[in-house]
């Protein structure tokens, strides 16, 4: 049986492997957190640091494909082990791409395509010098996730807020909707694209709050943002799953706002209303299997688990039954075992008969969720 490695244990890494459970293969995990969430369904669990070039190394060395659940990996020694004939899925330089907001703007800019014009800065010092281009985001270059690494500068004041580190400075967009594209590309360069998602975010955390599927867009507005995610998947040239984050603004144009070259928290609606999930179609391609169906079953939400501002230690989980008791409702809790503000603790995927349908039951779950200790 074919061995798969996942760089990573968290939530993302755990549902990989409940998709993987329905296949021949054999899977490992490297992590230094032996509670982590996928510890425990993973075939082999190996303790260390998906950052440090002499543990990524010694792990590629123990499978057959390898991937990744979150970009802070070490990519040299990806490249090294690439060079080796090791199948890395998506290829590194597509990693290294992504990894580095400075690299993902500069590679949209290259190829034409649509994304917020942007300065990159060093430091605070460049970032004052720029001040007629605000209002601005400011995104660090590296390390930032979950909303966390980026910052409006809206004026002069803000500006003490900006990263004193090598940054992406980017133009301000009116924003209308947050969409979100989820692309699969097999090694034969066939591509699959789901249907796309609006995000609702929030707006004091700056990650993803709940999010509604099909999005509601004219034809036009639609058959656009297909298009872009195509050419980027077409462009990347690698296979893989891909979630493409764009901007519509309020004149109806589309802009890509980031890629993540792997599975993501905009496609797990597709586990219960897709055909197909994002975590089943990651695992066929790395095992070399026909792409599976994207088309969905049902318009659905989700709404994100989040730790609220005041939680921090243990996880609980009052809201559990109540939220079990609506018939509509599918849970998926990732077994972390502390609690932080603004930390993704679960998820929840509701179906419903169409948008209206399934945003009021979304909201309905949120209420539980808030008034639940």
């Amino acid at each position: 049986m074919k061995k798969i490695g996942i760089l990573g244990g968290g939530q993302l890494g755990k549902m990989l492997l409940q998709a993987a459970a329905n296949y021949p293969c054999t899977t490992y995990i490297l992590e230094q957190d032996a509670n982590c969430p996928a510890a425990s369904l993973c075939h082999n669990f190996i303790n260390g640091d998906i950052t440090n070039y002499d543990d990524v190394m010694a792990f590629g060395k123990l499978v057959d494909v390898l991937t990744i659940e979150i970009e802070n990996v070490n990519i040299e020694a990806l490249e090294a082990l690439e060079k080796q004939g090791l199948n890395i899925i998506p290829k590194v330089n597509v990693i290294k791409t992504i990894k580095n907001k400075i690299f993902q703007k500069q590679f949209y800019k290259d190829h034409q395509i649509p994304s917020p014009n942007f300065v990159v800065t060093n430091n605070i010092e460049e970032v004052k010098q720029n001040v007629s281009f605000l209002p601005a985001v400011h995104k660090i270059g590296e390390g930032g996730y979950d909303g966390k690494g980026v910052k409006i500068i809206n004026t002069e004041n803000d500006l003490l807020q900006a990263f004193n580190m090598p940054s992406v400075l980017e133009k301000k967009v009116d924003i209308a909707k947050e969409i979100a594209v989820m692309v699969a590309v097999d090694a034969k360069k066939t591509i699959a694209i789901y249907p796309p998602v609006e995000m609702v975010v929030d707006s004091y955390l700056n990650l993803l709050d709940y999010q509604i599927s099909p999005v509601n867009l004219t034809q036009k507005i639609l058959f656009k943002a297909e298009a872009i995610a195509y050419k980027i998947a077409q462009l990347f040239n690698s296979p893989g799953v891909f979630a493409i984050e764009m901007f519509i603004d309020t004149q109806g144009e589309v802009w890509v706002n980031e890629t993540a070259p792997r599975v993501h928290n905009s496609g797990h609606h597709t586990i219960e209303a897709s055909y197909c999930s994002q975590f089943d179609m990651l695992i066929r391609i790395l095992l070399d299997y026909h792409l599976g169906n994207t088309i969905a079953k049902l318009p659905s939400a989700i709404v994100n688990i989040v730790g609220k501002e005041t939680e921090n230690g243990e996880a609980t989980t009052l809201w559990m039954n109540d939220v079990l008791k609506l018939p509509y409702a599918f849970v998926h809790w990732y077994g972390k075992k502390t609690v932080k503000p603004g930390r993704k603790m679960g998820h929840i995927t509701i179906l419903g008969t169409d948008v209206a349908d399934v945003t009021y039951k979304a909201n309905v779950i949120k209420n539980i969720l808030k008034t639940s200790a």
